[in-house]
């Protein structure tokens, strides 16, 4: 087994909160979001990974076989549908908070502030 799943699952997530950190647009950060949720999917399949496993199809396979999980992967693309919505959702509030205020920079948004 090795580490560098981890460790390029922890790279991405890190470049993708430096990104919201240092944003200046409110469009780049949602971006940004995405980049940091992307880091989830290479850990996921990271967990779910067998070296050697097959497909997990049991109809034409040996019972004593070695398989990937099947949960991992389901769970991978419920972590992908969830982020493009996620996604669509933010930037449509970017799109409306640009069409009330003007503006996609969040300290020139003075009226949002408490």
């Amino acid at each position: 087994m090795t580490v560098l799943p981890y460790l390029v699952a922890g790279w991405i997530f890190l470049i993708g909160v430096y990104g919201l950190v240092t944003s200046r647009d409110l469009i780049h950060a949602v971006g940004c979001l995405a980049v940091t949720q992307s880091s989830t999917y290479v850990l996921l399949l990271a967990v779910g990974y067998r070296h050697g496993g097959t497909a997990p199809v049991f109809a034409d396979t040996p019972t004593d076989s070695r398989v990937v999980d099947p949960v991992v992967q389901a769970l991978a693309l419920t972590d992908i549908v969830v982020g493009a919505t996620v996604t669509a959702l933010l930037l449509a509030l970017v799109v409306q908070l640009r069409k009330r205020h003007g503006t996609v920079d969040p300290d020139a948004l003075s009226e949002l502030k408490g």
